[in-house]
């Protein structure tokens, strides 16, 4: 009985430290209001789609370019890309819902169709009819996802390091799916936890910068975002990737041979199943391009949608 009682304490003892931690470690969100004044800028603009406040971007004339941001990252990932590409292009970038300051879906609904929709009424909104669009990583799904039901639409197709083929989750998408560590780790998001993920996406650790961190931190705490990848993570949707062969629009595969989310084997997947695709392999690059090398990613891609 003696053994019994010492082990009900102890257990009781871990479960009251577990508790303390929460609450003195526990990371609230930022409201909205304190995030807009350092984020949002003279382009932005937020269009009232669905229950939210779409965060849009348009920059330069010409043909239009629709890029699309991964998992915990925003439109900010691209702005390397549009200061080079806005002289011969019309750029689009948005903050998908559940990132960035657009925040959660009001209804947590994460699917292909929403997204697609949600394309839909950007396009409207723009007043355009066809578009080149390029997407990394869960952008990269979406972008491909919108062409196979859109090819009248989409003019070129760029995908970068993009999601699709089944291959294993990154470490920090199994904790967050796990029903008992998620909830734990979603309130003790830190800084820390933010600078080890970016150290895995990027393969030369000195491009991480102070300021990449917190902009990533920061968008990963606006408030609802936590709970909206928790939400789009544990989401059911088909993945259509035994379709990607229907996509005939041309399209140019961008990949960092060094990516630790994103196989490099899946680059050479797209380029043989798709039906008029180029591919480059970026070397000692990893899952973001358009942020670690952004002139060489940029050149290709201007070069892509230039080509007749």
């Amino acid at each position: 009985m003696k053994l019994r009682s010492k082990l009900l304490l102890g257990i009781a003892s871990l479960l009251l430290l577990l508790i303390l931690a929460l609450r003195l470690l526990s990371v609230d969100d930022i409201p909205i209001d304190q995030l807009k004044p350092i984020y949002a800028d003279s382009n932005s603009e937020f269009i009232s789609i669905d229950g939210m406040d779409v965060h849009l971007r348009q920059e330069g004339e010409g043909e239009t370019l629709i890029l699309l941001h991964g998992t915990g990252s925003s439109l900010h990932t691209w702005a390397s890309w549009v200061n080079q590409l806005k002289d011969s292009f019309h750029i689009v970038t948005l903050d998908l819902p559940g990132f960035g300051l657009t925040g959660p879906h009001p209804q947590h609904v994460y699917t292909t169709t929403m997204y697609n929709n949600l394309l839909n009424v950007i396009k409207d909104h723009l007043n355009i009819e066809q578009f080149h669009i390029g997407g990394n990583s869960f952008g990269g799904y979406i972008a491909w996802n919108y062409t196979l039901d859109h090819p009248n639409v989409v003019d070129k197709l760029i995908l970068i390091d993009a999601a699709g083929y089944e291959h294993d989750s990154p470490l920090i998408f199994k904790l967050i799916a796990n029903p008992l560590i998620g909830p734990v780790l979603k309130r003790l998001t830190s800084r820390s936890l933010i600078e080890s993920n970016m150290e895995e996406v990027y393969y030369d650790d000195s491009k991480i910068t102070d300021e990449l961190i917190d902009r990533y931190y920061s968008m990963t705490l606006r408030e609802g975002n936590r709970d909206a990848l928790m939400a789009r993570i544990k989401r059911k949707d088909q993945n259509r990737i035994d379709r990607i062969g229907e996509i005939e629009a041309p399209t140019l595969i961008l990949w960092g041979e060094n990516d630790e989310w994103a196989p490099v084997a899946d680059a050479y997947k797209f380029d043989k199943h798709l039906l008029n695709s180029q591919l480059t392999v970026l070397k000692e690059v990893g899952h973001l391009p358009m942020e670690e090398v952004p002139v060489r990613s940029a050149q290709l891609v201007l070069s892509f949608l230039l080509q007749d």
